[in-house]
């Protein structure tokens, strides 16, 4: 099935109606520069960003980024405290905001893409619709709905990297997928959670504990 590419502001509606079961932040791929060894941001100042014109999503987002990093002793602020939102849209303009912070290192999150996969159980192809050619024909021209034989998961796929400001390099790069977020803040702590982890696995908090 295609991947079904949406705004963020849908994305976001999306994330907070979904009451399924609880998010599982799983990394799909992942990238990492050779030189990411070089760089640590231990008494350095990282920015939060969450890239999306959703404030509900966004100013969460880079809260809860900032949390999870002080509390692994990193210093953070939330680039919505840095600048105005509008200034953000241009790279030249955020450029200046940034540099006036002093920050050294961006941890940003956007979300890419919101997904309804559909997965077919054992009971949906031994039911008396799919065990005989002429049952499933009927069928298949009625409704296709069946009563505990098809699961719709929804997966929200988000795309988190880690960059050096005063090398203007990318240093780690991750693709993640959550399968039927509760709630937007159960979605965005998770996934935050997992990707201060990654930053520190990476080696980019050297010098600061576990």
């Amino acid at each position: 099935m295609p991947i079904n590419r949406v705004a963020p502001a849908t994305l976001a509606a999306a994330l907070a109606a979904a009451t399924l079961v609880s998010a599982d932040v799983k990394f799909t791929s992942a990238w990492r520069s050779s030189e990411a060894g070089t760089v640590s941001f231990a008494g350095k100042k990282i920015a939060a960003l969450v890239i999306s014109q959703d404030d509900s999503l966004r100013v969460p987002g880079e809260e809860a980024i900032v949390r999870e990093l002080h509390a692994r002793g990193l210093q953070s602020v939330a680039t919505y405290r840095i600048a105005p939102k509008e200034e953000m849209q241009s790279a030249d303009r955020a450029k200046v905001w940034f540099e006036r912070a002093n920050v050294e290192g961006v941890l940003a999150i956007r979300p890419v893409s919101r997904d309804t996969r559909t997965t077919y159980s054992s009971t949906m192809w031994t039911s008396p619709y799919y065990s005989s050619f002429w049952g499933y024909y009927g069928y298949g021209w009625g409704t296709p709905y069946v009563v505990g034989g098809v699961a719709r998961d929804t997966v929200v796929v988000v795309e988190t990297t880690i960059y050096s400001i005063p090398r203007n390099m990318l240093l780690w790069a991750a693709v993640s997928e959550t399968r039927n977020p509760k709630t937007l803040q159960a979605f965005v702590d998770e996934l935050v959670k997992e990707s201060v982890k990654e930053l520190h696995k990476q080696g980019l908090a050297r010098g600061i504990p576990k």
